[in-house]
Formats: C-alpha cells, structure tokens, sequence
C-alpha cells in the first residue's frame, strides 16, 4: 500500500489528505518537543522551504511513545513548532509508530532498511523516511542523522519530481 492511501488527520483536526502528495516527495519524520533532537526541527523547516518549490514537503509526526517527549495537545505542539522554529510544514495528529497500536502510516514504512540494515520497530524521535512521487519508500535515516546531512539532501534530490 502507497503512504498516499493512509487515511490520518492532520493536527489541527479533519483529514491530512495524504494523496495529495502522489507526485511528490515526501520526508515524514516521527516527532517530539521535549527530546534531546528536538533542535532538528529548525533544520527539517529549512530543508522544507529549500525544496518545497520542486514537489517536496516534510511531514512531521507527532509520536508520544518515546520516554514521554510529546505529551502536549495538538494546540500545544503547534504552538511550539511555530513559535519556537517556525515550522511551516504539515503535522498530523499524535499516533503510535509502534506496538499493537501503531498507525497504518508507519506499517507502510518500517518494513524499510536504513543504511545500517535497521528495518522494523522506530528507534526514537526523528527516524526519517523518504517517500518518493510514486509514495514507494525510497529512504530510512537514523534518528541522529541530521535533516541536513549530505545523505538525506542526495536522497531528497534523487526523488524529486521535477
């Protein structure tokens, strides 16, 4: 099953429409505010308006599964993506990324291999994974890596669209 097929709503409520992003490429990324990579976001908000106008958007997730570092409402989140690193990209609703309750979202995606062989269970906040146009996943990264890391910039540029 194509991620563009996953029914989730976004964080402010109502559906986050996922086909909409048939066509482009896409980084979602498990996310936390009161975690040790929280700093990431500033970089994933960069990386979001410098490929933006080639078909690319990040998707942030927020996900409370890791020692309780995304305990807030979705009020709360949006207002600390937004004031604290000005965030302009899409959130959904806070789900599960593992376990008996995880999200249909990431069943499509953990089956995915990073670089170092992982594949299965999410490891931490801000495990990245490149959804390419065609919404086949084309990348995993390591929570650590950076947003801006020269392998996940490559990985972006080999799956935009345009």
């Amino acid at each position: 099953m194509s991620i563009h097929d996953v029914e989730i709503d976004a964080l402010g409520g109502g559906p986050a429409n996922l086909a909409q992003y048939r066509g482009k490429a896409v980084l979602v990324v498990n996310v936390a505010s009161r975690c040790g990579l929280t700093p990431q976001y500033a970089a994933l908000e960069k990386l979001h308006e410098q490929y933006a106008p080639r078909g690319f958007t990040v998707l942030g997730v927020p996900c409370n599964q890791f020692m309780g570092q995304e305990p807030g409402t979705a009020a709360e989140i949006a207002a600390f993506c937004s004031a604290t690193y000005g965030v302009t990209f899409p959130l959904t609703e806070k789900i599960d990324v593992n376990g008996e309750h995880r999200h249909p979202l990431y069943a499509a995606l953990v089956a995915t291999s990073d670089a170092e062989g992982h594949s299965g269970d999410v490891r931490w906040n801000f495990e990245k994974f490149l959804v390419a146009p065609d919404g086949s996943v084309a990348a995993r990264f390591d929570p650590r890596t950076e947003p801006d890391a020269p392998e996940v910039t490559a990985a972006v540029e080999a799956v935009l669209p345009d």
